[in-house]
């Protein structure tokens, strides 16, 4: 499930099915790239779980997360933006994913502090299986309302508001970063004087920014053995300063068409609304706990059509770890 963005171009007919070029322009497919970039975007937000209030000033939370997210498996731009696995005939990667999974997989580490004045801060880091890119990120949460368990703010539900960011490197062709804030209500149930269930319910608000490097779009092809290439055009070389340019020089039966087929994507700047309902049981030091995180908006809704037909993705997170 590695990016293969490179085969996601408007016009097919720019190269062959080995990605060797022919004698049209590559066209990039931006509408597909922004597809790609809002789907692995939902899939490495932060995941916001753990309840409104905070460890405290001497508490310390490690964790191990493990996140699951729905992705459109069946979409042609999935097929083709990410590579698949090997052939059984050629032993070689194959061209398409024909089986692009159905969930994306985030395993973490993470570890929360808090540090007084209901101000927490976490940091979190993890890895893409099947891919070799790995994750990483902050959060900060601020608990408005904390701790009250006796009188009329007994019955009131800890507060607090939360934003943090993640990132993922490990992939040459592209930068994926998604940035939110969330706010969480939950409330600790003591059970049998033992154990603390704690319920919350939360609303997240992500954006997610998707930007490529060069890229080749006929990675088949040698742009400067097709070109036959001389050097670059610089003072010494070309008499015509208009010529003095630095661009390619072509060798008898060359051709430059191949170095029109090195370009970028469109930047891609997107905003998802999800809401979260999580759980989590605390026995001694032992916490566990579980999420289930889905969009309450469209993503077409939510970016002004600019992903048409494109549905909602669901998540669901589980973790278990030890709080001091």
């Amino acid at each position: 499930m590695d990016f293969a963005v490179e085969r996601l171009v408007e016009n097919p007919e720019c190269r062959t099915s080995s990605g060797a070029a022919t004698n049209t322009r590559c066209i990039p497919d931006n509408d597909a790239f922004r597809r790609l970039i809002n789907q692995y975007g939902a899939a490495i937000a932060p995941t916001g779980m753990s309840p409104a209030k905070t460890t405290g000033y001497g508490g310390f939370e490690i964790l191990a997360e493990g996140a699951f997210t729905s992705m459109a498996s069946d979409a042609d731009y999935m097929k083709k933006g990410t590579r698949g696995g090997v052939g059984a005939s050629s032993g070689q990667a194959t061209l398409v994913n024909e089986q692009p999974a159905n969930f994306l997989q985030l395993y973490s580490l993470r570890v929360r502090k808090g540090f007084g004045f209901g101000i927490e801060t976490s940091l979190q880091f993890g890895f893409l299986p099947k891919t070799s890119m790995i994750a990483g990120g902050a959060d900060l949460k601020i608990a408005l309302l904390e701790g009250f368990r006796d009188g009329v703010p007994g019955f009131l539900p800890d507060l607090a508001a939360a934003g943090g960011v993640r990132t993922v490197t490990g992939s040459p062709q592209l930068q994926l970063t998604v940035a939110d804030a969330r706010g969480v209500a939950s409330k600790p149930i003591t059970i049998a004087q033992s154990g603390t269930l704690t319920p919350w319910i939360g609303y997240q608000y992500m954006w997610i920014f998707g930007d490529s490097g060069v890229i080749d779009f006929s990675p088949a092809t040698d742009a400067q053995q097709a070109c036959n290439y001389e050097g670059p055009a610089q003072p010494g070389i070309e008499d015509d300063p208009s010529l003095q340019d630095g661009s390619p020089i072509c060798g008898a039966g060359g051709a430059l068409d191949d170095f029109n087929n090195n370009a970028v994507f469109d930047s891609v700047r997107l905003s998802r609304q999800r809401m979260f309902i999580g759980l989590n049981y605390q026995y001694e030091a032992l916490v566990i706990g579980g999420q289930i995180m889905f969009d309450i908006i469209s993503p077409d809704r939510a970016n002004a059509g600019e992903l048409e037909g494109e549905k909602g993705q669901t998540s669901f997170a589980l973790q278990i770890g030890a709080l001091f």
